[in-house]
């Protein structure tokens, strides 16, 4: 093999971090980008409806599960705030919905077009499945299904598992298996919550929606959550699934509202009737603690400690609706193989890995683009000092 015919860098996965990563690697090294799709940020073209949730106003490592050490390292060097600034900068309008959450304007193809100009110099592959990487004589040989590449460093962004309808896969585990890299098997991440018997009633309540604050193994999470035919789904039980393994997660259905105020304002109206929620959901909850309706007046007190259950409704779900309904996948590259400042593994230099194939995953709301962009940029920056 001739020098010539060796990349400076190849990066593995075409999507928000790996074109981060080569949009900011120098012009002058030699880049290949090679993903299994036809078409690049295919994941990201389709986030958010198709305007990408980008980042959040309240960004640290307390939204994410994974290494807070490293986080707080990679956050500092690429912030929300840096990310706003190069946005702005290429022109990107976002938009600021419910005061925290940051979506494109007009369409995620704004920040894919920006991406995709911002690494042009980079080759482009595209088409060909990733089948394994090899360290031959301290140069690494990639295998796709059609050519063979060599390169000096290999950065690994080939994503999870969810999304498999757009060529999601596990190939940055097995990349990471056969180099004998410790790393946790993926699984279904900021995904609906299956139920058990006893919960079935949430079933009938299909299309309701409300503002509801979720205890999860210490966290605590405050969105809307949503009724649906197979259990629970919507933006608060999205981000209670990335921290609920087993066990029980407690409910606050009336978290902006004391239940024994509203009872003591009702008089003569129902208990139903005066909590400011859907009346089926209403009607379901009370049966479902087991309490009769009735005027308001005449609730006793004991009545009104058994109305408590209403701040925390506990059960144990069953489980989740799997990788074909999940955002994301939780698990991959173990944290303590990499070195935080560039990404690198510490066992194999010139092998990185970045995104969600390292085992860190953010709360729905734009935390996991945020990592991506993050951690590219890092390794980016630390690539370009070596080479």
């Amino acid at each position: 093999m001739k020098n010539d015919d060796i990349y400076d860098v190849l990066i593995l996965g075409a999507g928000a971090s790996g074109l981060m990563c080569a949009a900011n690697l120098s012009k002058r090294l030699k880049v290949g980008i090679i993903d299994g799709n036809s078409k690049a940020a295919r994941k990201l073209k389709i986030s958010g409806g198709g305007k990408c949730n980008i980042t959040n106003t309240q960004m640290g490592a307390v939204n994410f599960d994974g290494d807070k050490d490293l986080l707080e390292k990679v956050l500092k060097k690429f912030s929300r705030d840096d990310l706003l600034r190069l946005l702005d900068r290429a022109r990107i309008e976002l938009e600021l919905r419910k005061g925290r959450y940051y979506f494109c304007k007009n369409s995620s193809d704004d920040i894919i077009e920006y991406l995709l100009r911002s690494c042009k110099n980079a080759e482009m592959i595209l088409g060909e499945k990733i089948e394994t990487v090899r360290l031959i004589d301290a140069v690494f040989e990639l295998k796709t299904e059609k050519n063979i590449r060599y390169a000096k460093k290999v950065v690994v962004a080939t994503g999870g598992e969810s999304f498999k309808n757009i060529g999601a896969s596990d190939i940055g585990l097995q990349i990471a298996k056969d180099f004998g890299i410790a790393y946790k098997k993926f699984e279904p991440a900021l995904v609906g919550l299956t139920l058990q018997k006893d919960q079935f009633w949430m079933k009938e309540l299909s299309g309701l929606s409300c503002f509801v604050k979720i205890d999860v193994n210490g966290r605590q999470i405050s969105e809307e959550m949503l009724f649906a035919h197979k259990g629970i789904s919507g933006p608060a039980i999205l981000s209670t699934s990335l921290y609920w393994k087993k066990g029980e997660i407690s409910i606050d259905f009336l978290p902006q509202n004391s239940i024994e105020e509203l009872v003591q304002k009702g008089a003569k109206r129902l208990v139903s009737s005066v909590i400011p929620l859907p009346k089926r959901l209403a009607k379901a909850l009370l049966k479902a603690i087991g309490f009769r309706d009735k005027e308001c007046k005449k609730v006793q007190k004991e009545e009104l400690v058994h109305l408590q259950e209403l701040h925390n409704y506990k059960f144990a779900p069953a489980g989740n609706f799997g990788f074909t309904k999940a955002e994301v996948s939780r698990g991959g590259v173990c944290v303590d193989t990499l070195t935080s400042e560039t990404m690198e593994v510490k066992s194999v230099k010139g092998l990185y890995f970045i995104g969600e194939v390292v085992d860190i995953t953010g709360e729905l709301g734009g935390y996991n683009f945020q990592w991506a962009f993050s951690s590219a940029y890092v390794c980016a920056k630390a690539l370009a000092k070596l080479i």
